[in-house]
């Protein structure tokens, strides 16, 4: 039987059952296989892949939405994937078109890399910011320290969530909830009982990646990733917002090193809602 066209078969939604299957197509175009944070992405979020005939994914991305479910707020779209075999016959445009059309009138957001990038402009994107991807084993110093900082408890999960849409400017409690048994650290700050930042450190390969990163201020940020870095023997990796100039600058002498800069995009705003300056690091780029 001849080979069916790209162009013939059909997007479907995925499920947590295509999870080695997604995380295939990560090792067939040369990334990490991500197994733990493609579990997080389809437990939270709606895949849309395309199958290959003779076994396997021939491309996959998924949608995280933020908000009320009738009228989402806001939708991160992630791990864009084409495997390598089917690349560049425009398969990827195709699957693009399918969720933007699929998401209606709901405001679209996309971390792009400098290869991805060209695609979402065709299909509307604009550049609004961008973000560096820092990795290093972090060196502590006489500097900042974790004071103020402790572990998270199952209480504090309301006052984060409501901390957390205050900041990001939309509903992200089935994200935000699933951040205890997804990270192997959630840390808070907290001054006079009240919570003033938290972050998490998920396990990601070789690494513990933290976000997401959420701080009242450039200094509550710091105390957090001391306290983090503290608890583990693993290099550190997280994406900074690089309008965080300083908390950049800070990471960078305490031993992270530039990996990457991905373009922040939207699709329908012109900027993210929420507080960009109390936002220093997503969960991870595939959701925001």
């Amino acid at each position: 039987m001849p080979t069916p066209s790209l162009d013939s078969l059909p997007i479907r939604r995925l499920t947590l059952r295509d999870l080695t299957a997604c995380a295939d197509l990560s090792e067939d175009r040369g990334w990490p296989r991500e197994e733990h944070k493609w579990g997080l992405l389809l437990a939270a979020g709606t895949g849309y892949g395309v199958d290959d005939p003779d076994g396997g994914l021939v491309a996959a991305c998924v949608v995280t939405e933020y908000g009320p479910g009738d009228r989402p707020a806001l939708a991160a779209i992630g791990m864009v994937l084409v495997a390598e075999r089917h690349a560049r016959r425009g398969v990827g445009r195709r699957l693009m078109r399918h969720v933007v059309a699929a998401m209606g009138t709901t405001p679209l957001t996309l971390h792009a890399t400098p290869f991805g990038r060209p695609l979402y402009e065709q299909l509307g994107f604009k550049v609004i910011g961008r973000s560096e991807m820092l990795r290093g084993r972090f060196m502590p110093s006489g500097g900042p320290s974790e004071a103020g900082t402790r572990a998270a408890t199952a209480e504090d999960l309301p006052a984060i969530v409501r901390f957390d849409e205050e900041v990001f400017g939309a509903d992200r409690t089935h994200v935000v909830t699933r951040l205890p048994a997804f990270a192997d650290q959630l840390r808070v700050a907290e001054e006079d009982g009240r919570i003033t930042g938290y972050a998490a450190a998920w396990p990601n390969m070789d690494t513990h990646v933290v976000g997401p990163l959420i701080a009242r201020d450039t200094g509550t940020a710091r105390a957090l990733l001391v306290s983090l870095a503290a608890r583990t023997d693993r290099p550190l990796r997280t994406d900074i917002d690089v309008r965080h100039e300083e908390l950049l600058s800070w990471l960078k002498a305490h031993g992270l090193a530039p990996v990457a800069r991905n373009a922040v995009m939207t699709y329908g705003i012109t900027e993210l809602p929420g507080d960009w300056s109390r936002r220093f690091a997503p969960v991870t780029v595939a959701a925001t």
